[in-house]
């Protein structure tokens, strides 16, 4: 079987960890991770009305030990930020990567989501995020991973 791709849109804020822990919360808290929800990639982009059959487990580390080799299939599996890409992390987009992949250092939501040199360069099991700019300031954090299965 092969990965399966997800991402999330959060409001900014500057502590990037913080933005992934509060994430990793609301998914977990909803329940949308594996294996509450087999393919929880099916119901991207998540929103308000968004199934949340709620958390099966008492804490994402106990979601993520009951998900095995398969891995939970959401953000449940990226524990931190790191500076380079690695297992169970999330990694920035350098300007570097983001001017080639997108021809600029701010690409819009709807660019990231239809680039497929993007997606086609996610390792299973590791993520990357990019700020998403509004008129001049930060706006909103896009996570996006593969999952491990």
């Amino acid at each position: 079987m092969g990965g399966h791709p997800y991402w999330y849109v959060v409001d900014y804020q500057e502590d990037i960890a913080a933005a992934l822990n509060a994430l990793r919360q609301r998914e977990f808290l909803a329940g949308r991770y594996n294996p509450v929800i087999s393919y929880p990639h099916k119901l991207f982009p998540i929103g308000p009305q968004s199934p949340a059959p709620g958390a099966a487990h008492i804490s994402i580390r106990e979601a993520v030990e009951a998900s095995d080799a398969d891995g939970t299939r959401s953000i449940l599996d990226i524990e931190r930020i790191s500076e380079k890409p690695d297992h169970s992390s999330s990694c920035r987009l350098t300007d570097g990567e983001l001017t080639r992949l997108f021809n600029t250092t701010r690409p819009s939501v709807e660019q990231i989501r239809k680039c497929g040199d993007f997606w086609d360069a996610l390792e299973r099991g590791q993520a990357r995020h990019i700020v998403i700019y509004g008129s001049h300031a930060p706006a909103q954090i896009f996570f996006a991973g593969y999952s491990f299965d």
